[in-house]
């Protein structure tokens, strides 16, 4: 903020106290200068512009890692965790409690690996663990309402739902913002984040409203939906979505237009 109001040496006294008072700052501090300056010289971005071909690609991109994060049904399973275990005759204290400490644990391990294992190999484990996460719990309710292995509902609406929480959690939790944040050019980065983000918060809604009602159409159909959203989810960051780590936003932008 200082070096953006031409406040050059409080600016750099921040920067030098950031990075302490032994550090050579001056490389640092001229990258930003210039990075402030190019991003000033470059016109304003509307939301009309990230319709241009130039942009659309990351769009698509952003937007649709988005897309793939919220209605491959995560708010459904957090807000009624409770509710799933209760509807399969588990205790919902004990399965409520194990989710949350497994959630932690598995976002912790995810965001130590994402800059060593990659962005795309994450999110396809992930991919393939949401799919999996779904379509235990659709088993399990399946047996249930066709009164069928009742011993076994419990354990698969379990071992389903903490599946699919420790595969949110190592990829597709944290990595659509990762990715979206390293391929938007700067001079969009800040209306098309704004927007991808609107389209999550347009998802998270739409999935918590309507996740009752579709588990009072169908309990098991719930699921398979949500697995039909993941498995089409893996396609398109196999297909779409390029690996970002280690690159810069130049090689990020040619990979995205090659493909």
């Amino acid at each position: 903020m200082q070096a953006k109001t031409g406040h050059e040496k409080e600016f750099e006294a921040a920067l030098q106290k950031l990075r302490g008072k032994d550090a050579d700052i001056s490389e640092e501090a001229a990258e930003i200068q210039d990075y402030i300056e190019t991003l000033q010289l470059l016109p304003k971005a509307s939301i009309l512009d990230l319709f241009r071909r130039r942009y659309l690609s990351s769009v698509i991109i952003g937007v649709g890692l988005m897309v793939v994060q919220q209605f491959g049904g995560i708010n459904g399973v957090c807000f009624y965790t409770s509710n799933i275990f209760e509807e399969a005759g588990f205790s919902s204290s004990v399965g409520t409690i194990t989710y949350a400490i497994l959630q932690v644990i598995v976002t912790a391990i995810g965001a130590a690996l994402v800059d060593r294992a990659g962005r795309k190999p994450l999110l396809l484990i992930s991919g393939t663990g949401l799919v999996l996460g779904c379509i235990v719990p659709a088993l399990s309710f399946f047996l249930k309402v066709h009164d069928l292995a009742a011993d076994a509902v419990p354990i698969l609406a379990v071992t389903g739902i903490l599946l699919y929480i420790a595969a949110f959690s190592a990829g597709m939790g944290a990595v659509p913002w990762v990715v979206m944040s390293e391929i938007f050019p700067i001079n969009v980065k800040g209306v098309a984040g704004g927007f991808a983000t609107l389209v999550n918060w347009f998802g998270a809604w739409a999935v918590s409203y309507t996740f009752n009602y579709l588990m009072s159409w169908s309990s098991y159909g719930t699921f398979l939906l949500y697995a039909g959203i993941n498995a089409a989810g893996i396609v398109f960051v196999i297909t779409v979505v390029p690996e970002t780590k280690g690159r810069s936003l130049e090689q990020i932008q040619a990979a995205i237009n090659r493909e």
